[in-house]
């Protein structure tokens, strides 16, 4: 896909804002579409209550890159721009530990619910949707209660390696993509049985200064060359555009 340069268009900056769960890729992306458009993209990142907060509160901006379900909430689905969302990528959740650690069995719900019961300590998310998924799977294997001790909320993805790496967590349970970080080995993907996959999902702010270029990321953003960079940072892209 072809991008418009500023030999074309005035150069505008873009405001956007996006989950945490897609913060690498769509930082490389950003600064991919940068110098191929002339624009500047400047991202603001959030959990998804946060996002919520910001687009029903008046915050100023261009697009959105969201997990669906802030989209699902009615007041912010007000503050995009009607049938215009484009699906951009998904994810699903795994397991992580520090490196170099034991790697416990979790192919199967039982192994899954033995090793969450066995470890001291686990870091995740609670106030993102990814981490609402990974509390619905630990009542799902019917330990919620019992594990609720032992969770260290994380403010944000960052927090959350750094928690896995640095010992303070034994095991980090959130998405995929987050913990394929330095310091840190993935044992595996939840079961099958048990996977929740969060969607990321992008769209046009109703109000916004700077369509057209924020129509363009969107729009950069489902090509072979945005597909590569969600690939190789653990997401799965939606469809391609060529």
């Amino acid at each position: 896909m072809r991008i418009a340069t500023t030999l074309n268009a005035r150069a505008v900056e873009i405001h956007v804002i996006a989950g945490g769960g897609i913060g690498a890729p769509l930082k490389e992306l950003a600064a991919r579409f940068e110098r191929a458009s002339g624009h500047t993209v400047v991202i603001r990142f959030g959990t998804t209550p946060e996002l919520i907060e910001l687009a029903t509160t008046g915050a100023a901006f261009d697009a959105g890159v969201v997990p669906g379900e802030v989209l699902a909430d009615a007041a912010a689905r007000e503050r995009f721009a009607t049938g215009h969302s484009t699906d951009i990528a998904r994810v699903g959740l795994g397991v992580a530990v520090r490196a170099g650690t034991a790697r416990p069995d979790i192919g199967t719900a039982d192994a899954l619910r033995q090793a969450l019961l066995g470890a001291r300590s686990i870091a995740t998310l609670p106030a993102s949707a990814a981490g609402a998924q990974v509390l619905k799977v630990f009542d799902e294997l019917g330990i919620g209660e019992s594990l609720r001790p032992r969770i260290r909320a994380q403010p944000n993805a960052a927090r959350l390696v750094e928690a896995v790496r640095s010992g303070e967590a034994e095991l980090g349970v959130f998405l995929l993509n987050v913990l394929a970080a330095p310091g840190l080995d993935v044992v595996g993907p939840l079961p099958a049985d048990l996977q929740k996959h969060i969607a990321y999902t992008a769209s046009v702010a109703a109000s916004a200064r700077q369509r057209e270029a924020a129509g363009a990321f969107i729009a950069f953003l489902t090509t072979p060359t945005a597909a590569a960079v969600l690939e190789k940072h653990g997401m799965e892209p939606a469809r391609v555009r060529r």
